[in-house]
C-alpha cells in the first residue's frame, strides 16, 4: 500500500486554497446583499388601470413600462424608467376587476427587502358594482377598506391613483344607464376618499385630471386603458416613482 505523505509546503497550499475560496464565497455573499439593498421593486395592486396587458395585442401595462420602457413603442420616454437610474424589478400583484375588497388577497405572502414603492389604482369596479347610485354608507365603507389596506401595507412611499372619467365629462358618452349627475358626484367622492388617504399614507396621483386631458383612443372596451392609455398611466405616475 502506497503512504499518503503530506508535506508542510502542501498543507499550507491546501489551507491557503480553502481559505481563499471562503473568502470569495463571502464577497459573493456580501455583494449579492448590497445589489438586494440597492435594488427597487416596485410593487402594483389594484385593478385594470394597472392590470391592463390584455388590452392590447403587446401585453402592455404601466408598471412594465415604469421599471423598463419599450423604447420602440414608446421613444418618447426613452431613459424615463427606473432601469435608467439604478437596478429595479417589477411585481405586479394588480388583478383586473378587482375592488377594493381584493386588496388583501393580492397582498398575500408579501415580502419587502430593500427599496420598494407601491402603486395603487382601486375604485372604478366599486363604482361599476354599485357604488355609482350609492346613496348611503357605501362610499364610507371602501374608504375605510381602503384606509386599512394602505395602512397596514408595509410598503412606503404608497402612490394611490384616482378613478379616471372614461366619458371625458361628456354627458353623451355616458354607459352606466345612470344620471350622469349622479353618477359624477359620486365618482367626486370617491375621489375625494381616496385624495384624504393618499394625504395621509402617501401621494395622490391625479389620474382623473390627466384623462381629462385626452381623448377616446386612451380607452378600449369603453372603460380600460388602450395601449396608448396604459403609457399614459405611465406618465401621470413617472414623476413620483422616478422622484422617489
Amino acid at each position: 500500500m502506497t503512504s499518503l505523505r503530506v508535506t508542510r509546503r502542501q498543507l499550507i497550499q491546501a489551507v491557503g486554497g480553502v481559505s481563499l475560496l471562503a473568502l470569495l464565497g463571502c464577497n459573493q455573499r456580501e455583494q449579492n446583499t448590497q445589489q438586494e439593498q440597492t435594488m427597487t421593486t416596485l410593487y402594483t395592486f389594484g385593478d385594470s388601470i394597472l392590470d391592463c396587458g390584455r388590452y392590447n395585442e403587446f401585453g402592455v401595462h404601466p408598471g412594465q413600462l415604469l421599471v423598463q420602457n419599450d423604447d420602440r413603442l414608446f421613444p418618447e420616454f426613452q431613459g424615463q424608467d427606473l432601469t435608467s437610474h439604478g437596478s429595479a424589478r417589477l411585481e405586479h400583484r394588480a388583478v383586473d376587476g378587482a375592488t377594493v375588497a381584493g386588496l388583501p388577497t393580492q397582498a398575500q405572502g408579501l415580502r419587502v427587502e430593500g427599496k420598494a414603492i407601491a402603486l395603487i389604482t382601486v375604485g372604478g369596479n366599486d363604482l361599476l358594482r354599485g357604488l355609482m347610485q350609492d346613496t348611503g354608507p357605501g362610499i364610507a365603507t371602501f374608504a375605510n377598506a381602503l384606509d386599512t389596506f394602505v395602512q397596514h401595507l408595509p410598503i412606503r412611499p404608497v402612490l394611490l391613483g384616482n378613478v379616471y372619467d372614461p366619458t371625458l365629462g361628456d354627458d353623451r358618452l355616458n354607459f352606466s344607464g345612470i344620471e350622469p349627475a349622479i353618477a359624477r358626484k359620486n365618482l367626486q367622492r370617491i375621489n375625494t376618499a381616496i385624495q384624504e388617504i393618499a394625504n395621509r399614507y402617501g401621494k395622490l396621483v391625479d389620474l382623473h385630471a390627466h384623462f381629462l386631458k385626452g381623448d377616446l383612443s386612451w380607452f378600449t372596451a369603453t372603460i380600460e386603458p388602450s395601449l396608448r392609455g396604459a403609457s399614459e398611466v405611465r406618465r401621470a405616475f413617472l414623476p413620483h416613482v422616478i422622484g422617489e
